[in-house]
């Protein structure tokens, strides 16, 4: 419980498997958590979610979270989502298609087509699918525009509109609700109005305070949206601006605030309908009456642009001071770090997304991670067992879904495994083993780059909850590691929406809140038992096409990159000295 004069802050996680909220005092104390699972299809290249999952989800993590905290001042919510999941909306922010994932690969094609007009984008990121949605959904650009007769399912055939079925609120619902009008339309003081003319803004589910606009013209019938878009309109009750972070993957530039200036951005944009952009920590408005209703967050809340999934969790790391990393091993693998520049990769994967206080978080998602382990009963268990081989019989890289994004771009990367393995055991400890691989050779790749790595090395993610496999991490790694006591995106979500408020710096707000629970130090002779293990994957990813060899050369010349180990050269040169003091 807290007394009456404390804040609270919440924060929201929309994940693959699941929403998750936290209730966070401002000294990191969580005092209520919800959850609530999400379903999804995965077919081949697709992997898409319903968005109307996520606001019955919504409903039932938020209203877990406060139930114990009745009465308890609500100071702020943020709301991070899966980086590069979008879907196309109406104007008036009704979901007309499924939502693509952060993994589905069925852009492939328009994402050539984008790299070809000057766009630097990835087969798996926003843009790509955006375009993919408008061709299958709205008709394709020049080809009739949003509602044309198409051989594809039509807008709404899947998403039946958020809300449908369910008691929450609907955008156009009836008056009282977000988004309340006589014809269901939405008006917020500087987003775009329909053809009937504007509307007042005023009342409780308006927007507050300024909202800054990209400069391109909406469409007349479709917006491109993230997913944290669809939840933070209707909390507040009308579509809101998506925050810079979630933006990235759709093509927004960070460095100047704006759309690029391409000529094929031009037509997308206008027939995509990107929204307006606002940087992390921006408030978008209030919780309104009727999202009151339904989620338990009390009306007047204010709602903080957020960012997504991997910064957030970098922000639950307390790893913002430049020269920090922050290792989130969930489903799949992503680092992130802390930087003052941006860092400059020619092949673009690594990319760098913006702090609210304009420094820079530089890092990358892979396609590795525990979401490749099988499901078993216990475990913690089968760390036990796996214990017991070191190294393991297999060498792995271990792939959720084809396709590699990071520490390299392979489009064809399959899952990876040498040798057989001699029990589950041994299998189980390949997986383990695989990953830590992975995720050394992305702080390699970093180094090549001439990221600093001197700072210190978080890990969160739902893997950190396992000792043995942070133990091995930390070993293979060859570089001590801290584990926080929360390891949540919300967590970073919370530290966010206090920042949005209170205009304190977020650094040293997430250092308040961020509890380190354990720190870890590897055991050289650990370190050593997988020296040969870890060359071998190199050299094999490097065979078959996918690591390009003048970046697999550099792991072979340099020792693990570990705090204190990392005399970083800034032309990405392997330095001469790699001092190894604790």
């Amino acid at each position: 419980m807290t007394d009456e004069n404390e804040t609270v802050w919440l924060g929201i996680d929309l994940g693959t498997q699941s929403v998750r909220a936290l209730a966070v005092t401002g000294d990191g104390r969580v005092l209520g958590a919800g959850t609530a699972a999400l379903t999804g299809r995965r077919d081949g290249a697709r992997h898409e979610q319903e968005p109307g999952e996520w606001w019955e989800a919504v409903r039932t993590a938020t209203g877990a979270a406060l139930r114990p905290l009745p009465g308890a001042r609500l100071g702020g919510l943020a709301i991070c989502g899966t980086s590069g999941t979008v879907l196309l909306t109406d104007l008036t922010g009704r979901p007309l298609t499924p939502a693509l994932m952060y993994d589905d690969r069925r852009a492939r094609a328009e994402a050539e087509t984008l790299r070809e007009a000057g766009l630097a984008v990835q087969d798996t990121w926003g843009l790509p699918k955006g375009l993919w949605l408008w061709r299958e959904y709205g008709g394709g650009v020049g080809a009739g525009g949003a509602g044309a007769d198409t051989s594809g399912p039509r807008p709404g055939a899947h998403a039946g509109g958020l809300g449908a079925g369910t008691s929450g609120p609907r955008p156009g619902a009836a008056a009282g609700g977000p988004g309340a009008g006589a014809d269901g339309e939405h008006a917020s003081s500087t987003g775009p109005r329909s053809s009937s003319g504007p509307r007042s803004s005023s009342g409780p589910c308006s927007s507050s305070g300024p909202l800054r606009s990209s400069g391109f013209p909406r469409s007349s019938g479709l917006r491109l949206a993230h997913q944290p878009d669809v939840i933070t309109a209707l909390l507040v009750g009308h579509p809101v601006p998506a925050d810079a972070s979630h933006a990235l993957k759709s093509g927004y530039d960070l460095e100047r605030g704006a759309w690029p200036e391409v000529d094929l951005a031009r037509d997308l944009y206008r027939d995509l309908g990107l929204p307006e952009v606002v940087p992390p920590g921006t408030r978008l408005g209030e919780v309104c009456a009727a999202a009151a209703e339904a989620t338990g967050i009390p009306a007047g809340t204010p709602v903080i642009a957020g960012m997504t999934d991997g910064c957030a969790a970098q922000i639950a790391a307390g790893a913002l001071r430049p020269g920090s990393w922050n290792s989130v091993l969930g489903t799949t693998l992503v680092l992130k770090g802390a930087t003052a520049d941006p860092v400059r990769d020619p092949t673009g994967v690594v990319y760098n997304h913006r702090a609210p206080d304009g420094t820079w978080l530089p890092g990358g998602a892979s396609s590795v991670g525990a979401g490749a382990l099988p499901a078993v009963p216990d475990p913690a268990a089968m760390d036990a067992r796996a214990a017991a081989f070191e190294p393991s019989g297999t060498l792995t890289y271990p792939l959720v879904s084809p396709g590699e994004r990071f520490p390299f771009l392979a489009p064809d990367a399959t899952a990876l495994t040498l040798g057989t393995p001699a029990d589950e055991a041994d299998r189980w400890a390949g997986l383990l083993q695989g990953v830590a691989f992975a995720e050394r050779l992305c702080l390699d790749y970093l180094h090549h780059l001439g990221a600093p790595l001197d700072g210190p090395l978080t890990f969160t993610g739902g893997a950190a909850r396992s000792a043995y496999w942070n133990q091995l991490r930390t070993d293979i790694l060859g570089r001590p590691a801290r584990i926080p006591e929360q390891t949540e995106p919300a967590l970073g979500m919370a530290a966010l929406a206090a920042h949005g408020v209170t205009g304190e710096p977020l650094p040293d707000i997430a250092e308040r809140m961020v509890r380190i629970r354990t720190t870890l130090d590897p055991n050289p002779k650990r370190t050593a038992l997988f020296v040969e293990q870890y060359a071998r994957l190199v050299d094999e990813l490097t065979e078959r096409g996918w690591l390009p060899p003048h970046v697999a050369a550099h792991p072979h010349s340099s020792p693990p990159r570990g705090a204190g180990n990392c005399a970083t050269s800034h032309d990405g040169a392997a330095p001469t000295d790699d001092r190894t003091t604790p």
